[in-house]
C-alpha cells in the first residue's frame, strides 16, 4: 500500500459545456480546506465566500492553480458553484448530486 502514497487519482466533470479533470482531495488537503471554509464562515466579508470557491476550486481542478480573481470573474457563478459541488463530491465530501 505505501506504494500508493502521493499517487494522485482525478475524475473528468462537466463545466460549461465541457470537461475538467478534478483531484480526489487528499485527508491532509481537506483538513487545511476545513480551516480556510470555518476562516470564511466567520468572515463579515461579502467576498469572503467567492474567494471560498476559487480557493477549493484551485487547489482540486487540474490546471486551475494559475487562475486569477480576474479570470473567475468571467466564469457565471452558477458554472463555479455547480463545479465546487462536483468537487466535493469527487473527494467524498458530498453527496451524489451531480452523478
Amino acid at each position: 500500500m505505501k506504494h500508493l502514497i502521493n499517487k494522485e487519482l482525478t475524475e473528468k466533470v462537466p463545466f460549461m459545456g465541457d470537461e475538467v479533470e478534478v483531484r480526489k482531495l487528499t485527508v491532509g488537503t481537506i483538513m487545511e480546506l476545513q480551516k480556510v471554509i470555518k476562516k470564511a464562515d466567520k468572515s463579515k466579508d461579502d467576498e469572503a465566500q467567492l474567494k471560498l470557491l476559487c480557493d477549493i476550486i484551485k487547489v482540486a481542478v487540474v490546471g486551475a492553480e494559475e487562475l486569477t480573481k480576474d479570470d473567475f470573474d468571467s466564469f457565471p457563478l452558477s458554472e463555479l458553484t455547480s463545479l465546487s459541488t462536483h468537487v466535493m463530491r469527487v473527494s467524498g465530501l458530498g453527496g451524489t448530486e451531480g452523478n
